[in-house]
């Protein structure tokens, strides 16, 4: 009876907190607003803030023939800067072959003293599809000129002829191949985008393998998750100028790279793998980025996992913008913090 009575009087104090709790969980409704640029960020970044959506955010392709246009056409454009890049930040990009995959070697004019000895393994982006050949080097070359290191670019083999695992098998090629020439201690890997979600997957696939893992890696803005889960996808649907919103041509073509595999798999969403004993970590984003909770949960992650893990979020940023414009204060910025922490964690 005393039990009943009990009850009977804790009941509707518990009614208001579950209403509550049903409210918290309900989604929230914003109202439309328009975006300032921010005047926080630099002028060349805020032009970039300015700027309208990627063209091909909507377009998408319904046969193999015209994704192929699309990144042709896209790859022919950035290849157009591509000199002018190679002169400002002096540095030489010369075609490869490492053990049967295209790469590229990447070397600034000068080598740093205590980069002699190193060697930074680079993944490109382009949601799995695109940057093909010389046109994905863009990122590898930012990161040679700045730091004064030398790279090696993979040009791994992408859909819609060559979807998963072909990416990753590639990278894994020259990873492996290239540790048996150098250092690992002395060797990392980095890249953004789909090259941020290859190179956590390179470290999950070369602890499955039992191979040497690098002495650091800097995954910018990995695509994680491709699930689509995180709430960045709601929260920067139609802000990120880049990327734009979940489900568009981004999204099109990892759905090429996945090829019907679940995309819950850890070596094609990163994000729910096992990181216990994964190198040291540096993660960029930008608080405009599709993928900002994409990169959020994997520092969070690594975190838990124990594993030194370093967050750079730069303001007003879409999708890897860190290094879309060479005279922003902020790709420097960037980089530096970058090739600080490789500095750190690679030895001599």
């Amino acid at each position: 009876m005393k039990q009943k009575n009990m009850i009977a009087l804790v009941l509707p104090m518990l009614l208001p907190l579950q209403a509550s709790l049903a409210q918290t969980l309900s989604p929230r409704e914003v109202p439309a607003k328009s975006l300032p640029v921010p005047s926080t960020a630099s002028p060349a970044i805020q032009k970039m803030i300015a700027a309208p959506l990627t063209p091909t955010w909507n377009i998408i392709p319904t046969t193999a023939d015209g994704w192929r246009e699309q990144v042709a056409a896209g790859a022919a454009a950035t290849e157009k800067t591509i000199p002018a890049l190679l002169e400002k930040l002096q540095v030489k990009v010369e075609s490869t072959v490492i053990d049967g995959v295209k790469a590229f070697s990447v070397t600034p004019t000068l080598i740093s003293p205590q980069n002699k000895d190193r060697l930074l393994i680079h993944v490109h982006g382009g949601c799995f599809v695109s940057s093909p050949g010389l046109s994905g080097t863009v990122e590898a070359i930012y990161m040679a000129g700045f730091e004064h290191i030398k790279v090696i670019s993979v040009d791994y083999r992408m859909p819609p002829d060559h979807p998963y695992p072909a990416a990753l098998d590639d990278a894994m090629k020259v990873w492996s191949a290239t540790t048996k020439t150098h250092d690992p201690k002395k060797m990392g890997i980095f890249g953004s985008s789909a090259g941020g979600n290859l190179t956590l997957a390179m470290v999950l696939r070369a602890k499955r393998d039992k191979l040497p893992l690098p002495a650091a890696i800097a995954p910018g803005t990995p695509m994680s998750d491709l699930t689509g889960a995180g709430d960045s996808f709601q929260t920067n649907h139609m802000v990120d100028n880049v990327l734009v919103a979940f489900g568009a041509n981004c999204d099109m073509r990892a759905a090429l790279y996945t090829n019907g595999h679940d995309p819950k798999d850890p070596m094609l969403s990163p994000v729910y793998g096992d990181f216990s004993g994964f190198p040291p970590t540096i993660l960029t984003t930008g608080t405009r980025d599709l993928l900002l909770s994409n990169t959020v949960r994997v520092h969070r992650k690594l975190r838990n996992a124990g594993v030194p893990s370093s967050l750079q979020v730069f303001e007003g940023q879409s999708h890897a913008q860190y290094y879309r414009d060479i005279n922003a204060p902020e790709t420097k910025e960037a980089f530096s913090e970058i090739g600080l922490f490789f500095n750190h964690y690679l030895e001599r």
